[in-house]
């Protein structure tokens, strides 16, 4: 696996034009898979009602726990997706915060801390196994983090909302390396770039971390879904991780 520990902690969505397409993004397609079965997974796992959204980016995900009845804070490194989320929720709490650092939440305690496609865009075992840690410190007892990725077949098929056709190097790319894909429901065509992460790599930085698994949960579409899937009866394209932390009995 190859790991630059120069990389920058960044976040693909920095610019002004991708915020503005992702901020009216809500669950189409291949998104909708991400969130369906949140709510069971969230009521099964999750005592208690304050919560963290970790990269919360235009506040998509800060909004979806909202609507579950949690009292949410949701972080981001980049301020034109925030701006955006103070525009779509101006009750909401966003705050900003360093390149990698959290140190801003000390005190702070949760019972859910709520990750979605954040660490697809984080380069290395050391920036993620930190960036665990730290979210680890930040439970209350009995708290979870949930942590939803992109697998990494979700590079190198075709899906109701991305492409991947064109970026034929994906088929060789290793855990560690950047990978493309395009993002259909936006107008914002420009590739995404991300980093390609295997179980087996997820797996270690939880160990690192000092994080165990309690579920791992892979969704695949249904037919009688109102979207047009293309692999995702077939194929999940996201993994869901449901962690908490080793001692944590």
């Amino acid at each position: 696996m190859k790991s630059d520990p120069n990389s920058r902690f960044s976040n693909v969505y920095e610019d002004a034009e991708r915020a503005d397409a992702y901020a009216d993004l809500e669950f189409p397609g291949t998104y909708f898979l991400a969130y369906r079965d949140l709510p069971a997974i969230i009521d099964k796992h999750i005592d208690g009602h304050r919560a963290l959204d970790f990269g919360c980016g235009t506040g998509r995900s800060t909004r979806f726990l909202k609507r579950l009845g949690f009292d949410v804070i949701g972080v981001d490194i980049a301020p034109n997706m925030l701006e955006r989320a103070r525009r779509r929720d101006d009750q909401g709490d966003y705050r900003l915060v360093a390149d990698g650092d959290l140190s801003a939440l000390a005190g702070e305690s949760f019972d859910l801390i709520l990750s979605v496609f954040t660490f697809d865009n984080i380069p290395t075992m050391a920036k993620k196994s930190a960036l665990f840690t730290d979210l680890g410190h930040l439970l209350s007892q009995g708290g979870r983090i949930v942590n939803l990725v992109s697998s990494p077949e979700i590079y190198v098929n075709e899906w109701a909302s991305f492409s991947t056709k064109d970026f034929v190097e994906n088929h060789t790319a290793k855990s560690g390396d950047a990978v493309r894909i395009v993002m259909l429901d936006v107008e914002d065509s420009r590739p995404v770039e991300d980093i390609l992460w295997s179980d087996d790599a997820y797996r270690d930085v939880f160990q690192r971390s000092n994080l165990t698994p309690r579920e791992v949960h892979r969704p695949l579409a249904k037919t009688d879904e109102p979207f047009e899937w293309v692999s995702e009866t077939r194929i999940s394209p996201w993994v869901i991780h449901i962690l908490r932390p080793v001692d944590d009995d």
